[in-house]
């Protein structure tokens, strides 16, 4: 909350950062679901007199935030998507406390999958899976709302149909061009929904969980192309350009996307030596994998009455 203070311009917030909690959900079938979340609480609020006075009548407690944490949890007697969670938290805070003018919660779901024995879905067995799905979620008093999903630690690669030519060359350059490499990347993305108020959501507590599905499918077909002939990449920049070209195509109530794309690379391997010049000698097989430094690219795409 920001605004002027003797003659300063002031801002501030207050929250608790890294609540965990698991919620287990037990079908009447006998099949159990299961998340765990990491949650963190900004609170926008009328409290400057904490800061100025040293009066902390206007504060929520950011032992209370995590308590809240837990009840809530306790509440969803139904299975919920992370987004869900998310805006149950924010509006229980701006709705409960007169002193809450805005709420920010982030979440990020840790990968929880269930486990397959014998070819069959296991009913209460789960493994750790890689990538996490995020969300991030804005609710005001006024019932205005901001939400974003995402996802994080996406880890792709593809063994060929990629290449970089045709960029600048001066006296530094030492890469060589090519149309035929490795190409690996970890995604990070990030969406904007196009529902700007709480009365505007879907009423469907998992319709972001299967949205968060579906994205993510879209974003590695794109990124991989058919199965059998693939898709060629021009650059890591190309490829980003087109996987969040294809969000945008295929859900409407997306209305942007970010995607930050690293170059992993993987360098090719020749070892030469006295007596046998090419002990290794590279032929599209042997490679050094390499983590840093690596390519960082980014970008944003967007209607044009979006903002991300």
């Amino acid at each position: 909350m920001a605004g002027d203070l003797e003659g300063f311009n002031f801002e501030q917030r207050h929250g608790k950062d890294r609540v965990r909690v698991a919620r287990v959900w037990r079908a009447a079938d006998g099949r159990h679901f299961v998340v765990e979340w990491g949650v963190s609480i900004s609170l926008f609020s009328d409290c400057v007199g904490a800061y100025t006075r040293g009066d902390n009548s206007g504060i929520v407690a950011t032992d209370t935030m995590k308590n809240t944490v837990y009840a809530k949890a306790k509440e969803c007697s139904e299975q919920l998507s992370v987004e869900q969670f998310a805006i149950l938290l924010a509006k229980h805070f701006t709705s409960f406390y007169k002193e809450v003018t805005a709420a920010v919660v982030v979440i990020v779901e840790k990968p929880w999958e269930r486990v397959y024995v014998d070819g069959q879905p296991h009913e209460h067995g789960f493994k750790l899976g890689s990538e996490k799905h995020t969300t991030e979620v804005t609710v005001k008093k006024s019932g205005a709302l901001k939400l974003t999903s995402g996802i994080a630690g996406l880890s792709v690669l593809k063994t060929t149909m990629s290449g970089f030519e045709g960029f600048i060359r001066d006296e530094y350059t030492a890469l060589p061009e090519t149309r035929e490499r490795m190409l690996a990347t970890e995604v990070t993305a990030t969406w904007r929904y196009s529902y700007d108020a709480l009365s505007s959501i879907p009423r469907d507590l998992l319709y972001f969980q299967e949205r968060y599905k579906d994205v993510k499918k879209v974003l590695m077909n794109t990124f991989f192309g058919p199965p059998k002939e693939g898709v060629y990449s021009a650059s890591v920049q190309s490829t980003l350009y087109q996987m969040a070209k294809a969000v945008l195509a295929g859900f409407p109530d997306i209305s942007a996307v970010q995607l930050k794309m690293p170059n992993i690379h993987f360098l090719p391997v020749n070892i030469p030596t006295k007596d046998n010049p090419s002990m290794v000698k590279f032929n599209d097989d042997v490679y050094l994998p390499t983590d840093e430094p690596h390519g960082s690219i980014q970008a944003s795409l967007s209607r044009f009455w979006s903002r991300m």
